[in-house]
């Protein structure tokens, strides 16, 4: 079974699309709803690990709150892709491979597009994955949490787990699959280059961190790649 968990803080945008999308699925799932409207939560981070501590599931969903399922087989698709993978330590559906290219087939925005032009024709290890939906199965879960410390912020959380988790020996992996995401998924704030030195630290030796808003050297000062249009997040 699959655990959804969601952190909210838009009750109208819930329920017309991720609420909307779910009473339409075959697969069983368990659905676990934080509330954020008043700000209990200063990060994404403590609010997912704390919705995941609620959960029963065996692979556990993090989805943002404006994620539609267009299809109603997702989660029994999606779980029958996950049994044929091997080591798995996160999945994800948007995210980059060995090259800087997003590689996704979900749709964004209210009339929703492609979010890349650069398509999967099956799952492949991932460099990097975005927030707005990653999987990871409880057993490592259980071992490793999302980062709260060096991720203080509502960006970046799954990239690290990606880093970390291929630092303990499992693998990340970007699956094809459709949904849409009411979100431009361009939403940017300061708090994403606040916790970018942090990932930089963490992860030194890798010398550079990819998200899919931009690569970024882990040697140079976040403020000077800002500068430079090259490294700038798209």
């Amino acid at each position: 079974m699959m655990s959804i968990i969601c952190v909210y803080n838009n009750i109208e945008i819930l329920e017309n699309y991720l609420l909307k999308s779910l009473k339409k699925q075959k697969g069983d799932y368990e659905l676990i709803l934080v509330d954020n409207r008043k700000n209990k939560f200063s990060n994404a981070a403590s609010a997912l690990n704390y919705g995941a501590s609620k959960s029963k599931g065996e692979y556990l969903v993090f989805t943002h709150q404006d994620i539609n399922f267009i299809n109603e087989n997702w989660i029994i698709d999606t779980c029958h892709k996950i049994k044929q993978l091997d080591n798995i330590g996160i999945i994800g559906v948007a995210g980059k491979t060995t090259d800087s290219l997003v590689r996704s087939n979900i749709k964004q925005g209210l009339s929703p597009v492609d979010v890349s032009p650069y398509k999967l024709d099956k799952t492949e290890l991932a460099s990097t994955l975005d927030e707005c939906l990653f999987i990871i199965p409880r057993e490592i879960f259980n071992k490793y949490l999302l980062d709260e410390k060096q991720c203080p912020d509502w960006h970046l959380y799954c990239v690290d787990y990606v880093y970390n988790i291929r630092e303990k020996g499992y693998n990340a992996y970007l699956i094809p699959t459709e949904l849409e995401h009411r979100s431009k998924g361009a939403s940017m704030s300061e708090g994403y280059y606040e916790t970018l030195p942090n990932l930089q630290k963490k992860y030194k030796k890798e010398k550079l961190i990819r998200t899919c808003m931009g690569d970024w050297f882990t040697f140079i000062p976040v403020n000077i790649q800002r500068r430079i249009k090259k490294y700038k997040p798209y």
